[in-house]
């Protein structure tokens, strides 16, 4: 007679992310997650080797969600591409905000084992990448997307980690660098157009 199914591969990870945010992850253990479950532990291992394989599907479902904040940003956020990449650049803050201790494990972690795989993470960068070509250019999209990132990130672990102790306005802060930088990156294109020959 089968084992009757008392949960599922995405319940054990999207409830494994619900204590990461609650706990942090070093109090995680396949023991804690089957406790809140209501299983035994040796039941999680139907569905999840150990706890690397655990975490790098958590991972996976970060990014996932991240992705899906842009995307809902991107619902609302109009047709012109700086609008639109300045959209992503704030649900991106505001998802890091939400989700500060998975965040943090995602964009940090250095074993390879709990990485989320990057041939699906490429995949989906490459639709921010191709909006950022708008307003870049697409030979400069890439370097475009990259320092997007880098800035968008560092500030947001910045302030994750209360390393900005200066005072004043951290949104007006953070909505006047990316404004900037957007529109350096529009000003680039735009004379990239200017001097190409007719």
């Amino acid at each position: 007679m089968p084992y009757p199914a008392q949960t599922d591969r995405n319940t054990i990870i999207q409830t494994a992310r619900t204590l990461i945010e609650r706990e942090g992850v070093e109090q995680l253990s396949l023991a804690r997650l089957a406790t809140e479950l209501g299983i035994k532990a040796p039941s999680l291992y139907r569905y999840i080797p150990n706890k690397a394989a655990l975490l790098q599907a958590v991972n996976l479902l970060t990014y996932r969600q991240l992705f899906l904040a842009y995307e809902t940003a991107l619902q609302v956020a109009g047709d012109d591409p700086q609008d639109r990449m300045l959209a992503i650049f704030r649900a991106h803050r505001a998802f890091a905000h939400a989700n500060p201790e998975t965040y943090v494990l995602a964009y940090t972690t250095t074993v390879p084992e709990q990485r989320a795989d990057e041939r699906v993470l490429e995949q989906m960068a490459l639709l921010i990448q191709e909006l950022m070509s708008a307003i870049s250019g697409p030979e400069r999209s890439l370097a475009a997307l990259r320092g997007a990132l880098a800035l968008v990130h560092g500030f947001v672990m910045l302030e994750l980690k209360d390393q900005l102790k200066r005072g004043g306005d951290l949104t007006q802060a953070f909505e006047e660098s990316i404004a900037a930088y957007v529109a350096g990156w529009q000003q680039r294109g735009n004379r990239r157009i200017y001097h190409s020959p007719a």
